[in-house]
């Protein structure tokens, strides 16, 4: 019942910036976790970002420093905030929301977007 789509991936150069936009449609997601997710070839999905219903947030070593998500509940949407991307940081990266234990832990999320390619240049 809740649909999510994501916006704002493309191609930029090492050191760039990018901003990811995540709506939702269908239910409110206030009450939900939200996190960022990302998978590059080859390699498994691994948790970029999360943020809580109550606003906490907790990020990847990665990208600690970098990148920063934020929510704003009126509109249902999340974002991520991608500066001084670095090639490693090309991958396809999913919004997904959820009630969930662990934020880590992709399993527990309800609702997942389609994703977003981020492609980042040396």
């Amino acid at each position: 019942q809740v649909q999510l789509v994501e916006s704002g991936g493309g191609l930029v150069q090492a050191g760039g910036s990018l901003r990811l936009s995540c709506v939702a449609s269908g239910r409110t997601v206030s009450g939900y976790d939200m996190a960022w997710f990302r998978q590059a070839p080859g390699k498994e999905r691994e948790l970029v970002a999360a943020v809580t219903s109550g606003g906490n947030t907790v990020y990847a070593d990665s990208v600690k420093g970098r990148f920063t998500i934020s929510r704003v509940n009126a509109k249902d949407t999340v974002y991520l905030q991608m500066n001084s991307l670095k090639p490693e940081d090309t991958a396809v990266y999913c919004c997904a929301a959820g009630a969930v234990s662990r934020l880590r832990n992709a399993r527990e999320y309800r609702h997942w977007g389609q994703g977003t390619q981020v492609t980042v240049s040396s």
